[in-house]
């Protein structure tokens, strides 16, 4: 998994051929055991949650 950052405990990664599921641009942001898919640019939730703080 491509990790491009990593900052208070969120780690953000993005999947170069992950079409199949998504069909748009988007990355993955892990913190904890919750993990959400969140749109490229306007970073509207796709899949999953976050805590909102």
């Amino acid at each position: 998994m491509p990790v491009i950052s990593m900052f208070y405990g969120l780690i953000i990664a993005m999947y170069y051929l992950d079409t199949k599921q998504h069909k748009l641009a988007h990355i993955h942001i892990r913190y904890g055991e919750m993990e959400g898919v969140y749109e490229i640019p306007s970073g509207k939730l796709l899949e999953g949650s976050l805590p909102s703080k």
